[in-house]
């Protein structure tokens, strides 16, 4: 890293994601292998963290560093001779065994000395005063429970009311699930280095990682090159690549044919929104069966749909057959209407959109007499969209134990119905039939409203009929869905959010408008 640098973390987050032994081998890697010292990445780490810190508050005069007896606490060391040579006051609070600092995190304590900063042990009877807290106590290396010292420095963090930079991951996270282990610092930002740790990014790791930064400590791309990520970031790349301008020469016909099955009595809108939704997005032709109660509204609200209103147990061959994708599931209910309805989708060869109560009529056909069964269905040539509590009922285990790793859950959803898997959240999570797990980090808490998950349903049959496959239909439509939460909530907030409330902005994220400058 050169002086000439004026920008040591980026807020655009790297592609490849990655588990903590696979952060350990590339970190080893670019020592072993590459000759680059570990005392030199330590020291780019805190100058990373450091020049985030007076970007994010550039009035602090005063920092309180928390440090453990690991390479994490060595960052914190490296931080804190940076704030002592910039004129700023660098408290270290150590934690742990000071015996154990050993190796390049002995060295940068050294010298945090040397700069000027005072130290003192962890008494949690002592206030924190500071304009800034840093949270350099625990790395990617925890799997089990914190324990005592470390428990109580992190709460006593969490209460001292100020701001809080964590050091690559908040201590007490797990770095591959994003579970809490007891407890975990709540950090304003979070600088991560080098590998980006998968679990950063969802489970309930974003309640407490705050705005992640990152920073590759400028390791060459051969780090990178010689090991596969476990997750991959979904984004603005996977539209530019999957979703190109339009021929001047395309016609609806080109564009797709969506069948669009649901909305029971009571549950109209829900069909109506995947309908909208799948427009928005593109698709050429969007035909509705619902309840006859519901046609007149569905095209009030959207005329241009084709509208047909479907009695019990009536034969719905003649529309599956010039459909493309079938979206199944918003609004359909739990009585003999739609599941009959179901029961002659999942009888098709067509690629198929599962969410809601879809979903739910799945983790039940393994007791029902029906030839549809769990133990025969694994159709393949679908998507399934549950969110933690319908994975559920179709993994057969508690959201506790699904939400432990969202990552083996929703592979084990892929693996099981042979599908491609979204399991919804903070982080959303895409498995795909190539074997390889996705995540978006886009959406926000306002997305926490009814009527989400049929308008995501119809962005994804809505990108699978122009010709996207169900793999790339999911990824992109769980970003393009969180993204489009995320733009409508810049002005008004996230608290009143609706699912309606992203239709105009799923149509300018389709054409890619507005994703320069950094905005991706």
């Amino acid at each position: 890293m050169s002086a000439e640098d004026t920008k040591y973390y980026t807020s655009e987050l790297p592609a490849g994601l990655y588990r903590a032994e696979q952060v350990r081998e590339l970190d080893r890697f670019a020592i072993n292998e590459l000759g680059i010292a570990g005392f030199e990445l330590m020291s780019r780490a805190g100058q990373a963290t450091f020049s985030a810190l007076l970007d994010f508050w550039p009035e602090a005069k005063s920092l309180c560093v928390f440090c453990g007896t690991g390479n994490n606490g060595g960052d914190g060391y490296v931080i804190a001779a940076l704030a002592e040579r910039a004129g700023l006051e660098a408290h270290i609070v150590q934690v742990g065994d000071v015996a154990k600092i050993t190796g390049d995190a002995a060295i940068a304590m050294e010298q945090a000395r040397l700069a000027g900063a005072s130290f003192a042990k962890f008494d949690p009877t002592d206030p924190v005063r500071a304009d800034v807290v840093v949270d350099a106590l625990l790395g990617t290396g925890l799997s089990g429970p914190v324990r005592a010292p470390y428990r109580e420095a992190i709460e006593h963090m969490n209460c001292s009311g100020c701001p809080l930079v964590a050091v690559d991951i908040p201590s007490g996270l797990n770095a591959d699930t994003g579970s809490v282990l007891g407890v975990a610092v709540k950090a304003d930002i979070t600088v991560s280095f080098i590998g980006m740790k998968q679990g950063v990014l969802t489970g309930e790791a974003p309640a407490f990682a705050g705005q992640v930064l990152y920073a590759d400590l400028a390791v060459p791309a051969e780090v990178f090159e010689h090991l596969e990520p476990s997750a991959y970031l979904a984004g603005v790349t996977q539209l530019r690549q999957w979703l190109p301008p339009r021929s001047q020469t395309a016609h609806k016909g080109q564009n797709g044919r969506v069948l669009v099955i649901g909305g029971d009595l009571g549950f109209g809108g829900a069909v109506i929104m995947a309908a909208e939704a799948a427009g928005r997005v593109g698709a050429g032709l969007i035909t509705v069966l619902t309840r006859p109660d519901h046609v007149l509204p569905l095209l009030a609200r959207r005329p241009e749909c084709m509208a047909v209103g479907i009695a019990a147990e009536q034969d719905i061959s003649a529309y599956l057959s010039i459909a493309d994708v079938v979206v199944i599931g918003p609004g359909i209910g739990q009585e003999a209407w739609g599941l009959g309805l179901l029961e002659q989708v999942l009888a098709t060869d067509k690629p198929v959109v599962l969410d809601a109560d879809g979903l739910n009529y799945l983790a039940q056909l393994s007791v029902a007499s029906s030839s549809t069964s769990v133990a025969e269905v694994k159709r393949g040539h679908w998507v399934l969209t549950p969110h933690p509590g319908e994975a559920s009922r179709l993994l057969q285990q508690d959201v506790p134990q699904l939400m432990a790793d969202r990552f083996a859950s929703a592979r084990e959803l892929q693996q099981r119905y042979s599908a491609v898997a979204v399991l919804k959240g903070a982080g959303s999570l895409i498995a795909t039939t190539d074997q390889k797990l996705w995540l978006s980090a886009t959406g926000n808490p306002g997305m926490a409203s009814g009527g989400m998950g049929d308008v995501l349903s119809g962005v994804i049959g809505g990108l699978v009929a122009q010709g996207l496959s169900l793999d790339q239909a999911a990824v992109l439509g769980v970003w393009i869905h969180g993204k489009a939460a995320d733009r409508a909530t810049l002005h008004a907030g996230q608290r009143g959010l609706l699912a309606t409330d992203l239709m105009p902005h799923l149509r300018r994220l389709v054409n890619d408008y507005g994703l320069i400058n950094g905005d991706e």
